[in-house]
């Protein structure tokens, strides 16, 4: 596997986590456990990955 197809990989999963984490965040907040310690470190996940994101935006490597 060459460099490119490495970073299109981690990139695929970046988002992937990204998205599951958020769907994760909405099935909770619909229960209304939005105090909970899951609730969160996934809110902390989430904006981890979200920076992760921005940062490839910033440089031009995602749009």
């Amino acid at each position: 596997m060459d460099r490119l197809e490495q970073f299109e990989k981690m990139l695929a999963d970046l988002q992937a986590q990204y998205a599951d984490t958020a769907a994760r965040m909405d099935t909770l907040k619909a229960q209304d456990k939005t105090r909970t310690a899951t609730y969160r470190q996934l809110m902390g996940q989430k904006l981890t990955l979200g920076q992760m994101l921005e940062t490839y935006r910033v440089y031009g490597l995602l749009k």
